[in-house]
């Protein structure tokens, strides 16, 4: 059995969790609502404050998949997640129009990247792209395909890479 999937998950004030019967999970908070279908053979309650997951014998890797899930969008709809990313390089840099993140990355053509519904792009000084949203997985995946036009490469380090992340640089090519 899984041990995360035994650890029981703290109801924050506000948040209410619910359980349909063909197993369905909706989490709501002060920052929206999410849902989320379980795998068959698990199951979930509430009491009180607490939120147990109960899973059938020989599901243990996806019980505590399924906790960390449900643990993920209760933390989602209470704080959100945050993913802040940073463009290096000359002439390189980022804006947002309407619905759509425009990328300067030095190719021939600008980047045009549409936003999914729920998150939220903000741009400071051309250089610096934040994301947000309730949902992990989609503020990830977003930050993650930002990242993948342009990754860091190691010589100069030019390119998209998330703050804080240490690119390894290689030594260029010397004369002799």
């Amino acid at each position: 059995m899984s041990r995360i999937g035994k650890k029981p998950i703290e109801l924050p004030a506000k948040v209410t969790v619910k359980f349909g019967n063909d197993g369905a999970v909706n989490v709501e908070g002060p920052k929206g609502k999410l849902s989320w279908s379980l795998p068959a053979g698990i199951s979930g309650k509430v009491e009180g404050t607490t939120l147990t997951v109960s899973a059938g014998a020989g599901l243990g890797a996806l019980f505590g998949l399924s906790r960390a899930l449900i643990n993920n969008m209760i933390v989602g709809v209470t704080t959100g997640y945050v993913k802040d990313l940073e463009i290096q390089g000359v002439g390189f840099k980022a804006a947002v129009k309407g619905k759509v993140l425009n990328l300067n990355l030095g190719y021939s053509h600008d980047i045009n990247h549409p936003i999914p519904e729920g998150l939220k792009i903000t741009v400071v000084e051309n250089t610096k792209v934040k994301v947000e949203g309730i949902d992990k997985q989609m503020v990830g995946q977003f930050a993650a395909e930002v990242r993948s036009f342009y990754p860091p490469e190691p010589y100069k380090g030019k390119g998209v890479r998330y703050a804080g992340e240490k690119i390894i640089r290689k030594e260029g090519k010397t004369v002799q």
